[in-house]
């Protein structure tokens, strides 16, 4: 759930207003600061972190700045549905109002400009079929339609692009009806006249009750059509000032994938360009965004994740010189320490609970010579970049990436030197 606007976004500079690109905007909550210019939201939100860091009382380098367009950037989208006036809609769970306690509300949208156009024309496009086919799909089907994932690999209008739809349903039975199978390829196969670049999609169980939230639930696969995943290719960065390659990654179905797809080659540039050695670890590796960029440069790079279908997609790569390891990276770290082990280069891309005393302990035990913290949460990165510190590593350089234009949430890049 969105956070409220904190007070310091209200009392605006002169100059620094704009009018929201989104007729949502407010009642939606999930682009916070799409009133503020975005040179006004670069700096809010590079204030932001420099009083989480200070706190820390590190001596700090100044922060690199790598702005993104600021609309259109996100190549994946996670929408609610549900029946308005007889009608279904997709949308956004509305920010409650602090004041009052009541159940959050749903707020169907019309638009979401801060998606790729495709994948707000394939929910438009996918809602209608849906209305054309109620009498399987919303009145006597044996589960309720929840929620709508999408994802795509490339800009809109292009012919490498390709499209992936999850379709979430709420039911209390353990599978569908073997005749859904049947109705749901005649609807994707539907949908893909009007949508040429849909090239796979699948149905997903949900328990009749929501857990306390979507994060936590564990679904079910049901009915699926067309491929499982989509290769999702990142060009070389440029200028050309760095040895990488272009790299193509499988993404299953569901897998984690970082969504701003126009920041995508800066990225994976800032954490693998001009690195080499012996041995590279990836830590909270995913479907391997950094451990692709790294093996043609390292002798052996080890990529370790635990959740799936990450790591299966981790684990299928060819690449002859990547140990995938299937672990909770404290649980590896833990083993690592105790064979002595010390990579040239460490990697780590925690979720937003950050990697946590223990972790950044044992990462100071191993003492590789650099080491690169990919955090999205400036909650928890002082405390992890304060335990690294004590241990003596220096904050050699720190990046702020803003990968979610238009919202309050913060990706930085810290590179540690000892």
């Amino acid at each position: 759930m969105p956070a409220p606007l904190e007070p310091r976004t209200l009392n605006l500079e002169p100059g620094t207003r704009a009018t929201p690109p989104c007729p949502h905007f407010g009642p939606c909550g999930g682009c916070q600061l799409q009133h503020l210019t975005y040179s006004a939201q670069l700096a809010d939100k590079t204030a932001q972190l420099r009083r989480a860091l200070d706190a820390t009382n590190l001596v700090l380098p100044e922060f690199q700045l790598h702005p993104s367009p600021p609309l259109f950037y996100r190549n994946r989208i996670r929408l609610t549905l549900a029946e308005v006036a007889g009608q279904l809609r997709a949308g956004y769970i509305r920010t409650p109002d602090p004041s009052n306690e009541s159940a959050p509300v749903f707020l169907p949208i019309t638009q979401c400009p801060i998606a790729a156009p495709i994948l707000w024309r394939a929910a438009e496009a996918l809602l209608a079929e849906f209305s054309q086919r109620s009498a399987t799909w919303l009145e006597r089907a044996p589960f309720t339609l929840d929620q709508l994932e999408l994802f795509t690999n490339q800009d809109d209008g292009l012919a490498e692009s390709h499209l992936q739809i999850s379709l979430f349903v709420r039911t209390s039975a353990k599978s569908l009806p073997a005749k859904f199978a049947g109705e749901f390829a005649a609807l994707c196969e539907s949908l893909r006249t009007q949508t040429p670049a849909l090239t796979g999609a699948g149905i997903y169980l949900l328990p009749t009750h929501p857990a306390r939230g979507r994060r936590v639930e564990q679904p079910r696969p049901g009915p699926a059509w067309g491929t499982p995943g989509l290769n999702y290719s990142i060009p070389s960065p440029e200028p050309r000032t760095s040895n990488l390659e272009p790299q193509s990654y499988w993404v299953p179905r569901g897998a984690f994938f970082q969504v701003n797809r126009f920041l995508l080659p800066e990225l994976v540039s800032l954490v693998a360009s001009n690195r080499t050695g012996q041995l590279a670890w990836d830590l909270y590796a995913g479907v391997g965004l950094f451990t692709r960029a790294l093996a043609p440069h390292f002798a052996r790079v080890t990529a370790v994740e635990i959740a799936e279908p990450a790591f299966t997609a981790l684990g299928s790569a060819r690449l002859p010189n990547r140990h995938a390891v299937k672990s909770a990276t404290v649980d590896f770290l833990q083993t690592a320490v105790l064979q002595r082990d010390r990579p040239d280069l460490i990697v780590l891309d925690p979720p937003r609970t950050g990697a946590g005393r223990e972790v950044c302990e044992l990462l100071a035990r191993i003492a590789a010579p650099t080491l690169i913290y990919v955090s999205c949460s400036p909650e928890t990165l002082p405390a992890d970049l304060a335990t690294l510190a004590a241990s003596g590593y220096a904050v050699a350089q720190l990046h702020l990436l803003d990968l979610f234009p238009q919202t309050t949430h913060i990706e930085a890049v810290a590179i540690l030197t000892r």
